[in-house]
């Protein structure tokens, strides 16, 4: 059951919420009723949940997909969809990959890990031929001015702070649970919340390379390489697509 089925008869969807539905079904229709379709990848977070609830709907009954899952919430509502889920350790050649993003700046990178899944994106974007992103139109900024999320290895945890800190210009600051645990992946690793000032950084691409190459360093939330189509969700519940 969807949020909106959720909710009491009376009860009216804000104009994200629609403009969320509307651009989740003309996703579905234009990237998964193809014939050569066979596995989605779905990344995580409220965008990829409502690609899911979409799917559910506006998948033809005759095709068979696939999907590869990055987190187990979304593992649960493509099951409950109906959807088939491949596998944990088998990730086919992917078609195309449904995912979202906390900011995208001026040049189309993209910072992501919110949700603690940065890895596993990192890892279908990688393994797909095409990249779809949607979100929230105050998502799309000049420059970031969020914190980028980094998975790290316990082990390496106070080394990797000293490093951020010290010599690539960031203030990390370790994930915690309202319970005043660290917060720890689906992969059991750490993630540090580290602010960089973009102001001063011209390659984002380079800043993701460089911080990849301290030790104990999983993975970077930040993601350089282009989607085909971006679909902005608009306050008023309309949404818009870009193309590069």
């Amino acid at each position: 059951m969807n949020d909106i089925e959720k909710q009491p008869k009376n009860w009216i969807p804000s104009p994200f919420q629609n403009a969320a539905r509307n651009l989740a079904k003309d996703a579905v229709k234009q990237f998964v009723n193809q014939k050569d379709i066979k596995v989605i990848g779905l990344g995580s977070g409220p965008m990829a949940a409502e690609i899911v609830r979409q799917m559910k709907i506006g998948i033809k009954n005759e095709k068979t997909i696939e999907c590869v899952v990055t987190s187990f919430q979304i593992k649960l509502e493509a099951e409950y969809s109906g959807l088939k889920v491949v596998d944990e350790g088998r990730i086919p050649e992917i078609d195309v990959v449904f995912d979202g993003a906390d900011e995208i700046d001026s040049n189309y990178n993209m910072i992501k890990g919110g949700g603690g899944a940065l890895l596993k994106e990192k890892i279908v974007h990688l393994a797909a031929k095409k990249v779809v992103i949607a979100a929230e139109s105050k998502k799309f900024v000049n420059k970031f001015s969020w914190p980028v999320p980094i998975e790290v290895s316990p082990f390496a945890i106070s080394i990797v702070i000293k490093e951020l800190e010290q010599k690539a210009d960031g203030k990390p600051k370790l994930r915690m649970l309202n319970e005043g645990y660290p917060y720890v992946t689906e992969n059991g690793n750490f993630i540090l919340d580290t602010r960089f000032d973009f102001s001063t950084i011209s390659n984002i691409r380079k800043k993701e390379v460089e911080l990849k190459n301290i030790p104990g360093i999983v993975e970077v939330g930040l993601f350089t390489r282009y989607a085909d189509v971006y679909y902005k969700a608009n306050s008023d519940g309309t949404f818009e697509t870009v193309k590069l």
